[in-house]
């Protein structure tokens, strides 16, 4: 059942904020008159889903007075079936639409790339991930800042940090956190041998200066030569940053700029990002333990998707889904997949809503 008062207070608002968008008073302040404008770009598909649904039900209502007529009654049960199930779409999309906003869906990402067990194989496999990542960032038309990377021999990755930046950059990758495992044949590999690696992916939303305070005391700052390549001249000035936050132990380093102020500021736009990170987790948990078997905990320790280059499949576990596409998906077409994901959370999201009794006072 839908809750329709919620549904009304939500309409009415609406009416609201049209009414004070054409206040002169509201149009002189443009701090605002802006939160008001986003506060209707989030309303107006509920409210047009609104409109159709009371559209859909009056019709309905019509046809069902319309059943015993001997002239109406016919083509009223001919049209119920599919107004019906009109109606049923209707719902699901508002309860999709009233589904609590991610406050971060709307940053930019801290995404961070790690090779994992599997030595030279997995370095290379961390560098197709950042590959695959950053050809999807191009397709989306958003930009990728290179924060601090490590390599490893035959053009591998060690760890690889980056800023992304664009339009719902976090609500398109969320759900990549976690271990991807790779199965392919190593060019080194001379009997042709299939072996398995790892590496993980960490997504978190950029922290802002407002979501957390860092205390100076609490931060250790060493700056030391940058480790670049050799010949280069940012080996010659002592640039690199190295930042070790005490009452955790995080150490978080930067060296992809030749300014050491510049390093300064990624590294600690990193540590914030990660400390804020572990805060959203721990309330995740709290979460997590009232809902256990409802929804599943996509904890970062848990093998998330596994692609497998010799069968062209790319298998994700936590949703079942199977793609036959690895060789475009590798290309940066994540497109479907991200889809996939959106809905799977939304429909466990959507499970737990009608459990939690949400439709409690419909009519």
């Amino acid at each position: 059942m839908l809750p329709r008062e919620k549904l009304k207070s939500l309409v009415r608002r609406h009416e609201e904020v049209e009414r004070l968008l054409c206040d002169p008073a509201v149009l002189s302040d443009m701090k605002r008159m802006n939160s008001l404008n986003r506060e209707r770009t989030q309303l107006v598909p509920l409210v047009e889903a609104v409109h159709r649904l009371e559209d859909v039900e009056r019709r309905i209502r019509e046809d069902e007075e319309a059943l015993d007529d001997p002239e109406l009654g016919p083509l009223a049960r001919e049209e119920l079936p599919e107004l019906q199930s009109e109606r049923e779409g209707l719902e699901k999309e508002l309860r999709l639409l009233l589904l609590p906003k991610d406050p971060n869906d709307d940053k930019n990402t801290i995404l961070e790339i790690r090779a994992g067990t599997g030595g030279e194989e997995a370095a290379l496999f961390a560098a197709d991930l950042f590959r695959m990542y950053s050809r999807y960032a191009e397709k989306r038309g958003w930009r990728v800042e290179l924060m601090t990377m490590s390599e490893a021999s035959a053009g591998g990755l060690k760890e690889v940090i980056a800023l992304v930046t664009g339009q719902r950059v976090y609500s398109s990758l969320k759900h990549e956190s976690g271990v991807h495992r790779v199965q392919r044949v190593p060019a080194t590999e001379a009997q042709g041998r299939i072996h398995t690696s790892t590496a993980t992916v960490a997504v978190l939303p950029e922290a802002e200066d407002v979501d957390l305070v860092i205390d100076e005391k609490e931060l250790k700052i060493d700056i030391a030569a940058s480790g670049g390549p050799g010949g280069q001249g940012v080996n010659t000035t002592n640039s690199a940053v190295q930042i070790t936050h005490l009452p955790t132990g995080m150490i978080v380093k930067c060296q992809d700029e030749r300014s050491q102020l510049k390093n300064k500021a990624k590294a600690l736009k990193v540590l914030r990002s990660r400390l804020l990170d572990i805060e959203r987790e721990k309330q995740a948990d709290q979460v997590r333990d009232e809902r256990r078997g409802m929804v599943k905990g996509g904890d970062r320790s848990e093998k998330i998707r596994t692609y497998n280059f010799p069968q062209n499949r790319l298998t994700d576990h936590r949703i079942g889904l199977t793609l036959y596409e690895l060789d475009r998906v590798v290309e940066g077409d994540l497109d479907q997949l991200v889809a996939a994901l959106g809905s799977w959370h939304q429909a466990q999201e959507l499970q737990h809503q009608d459990g939690s009794g949400l439709g409690a006072g419909a009519l």
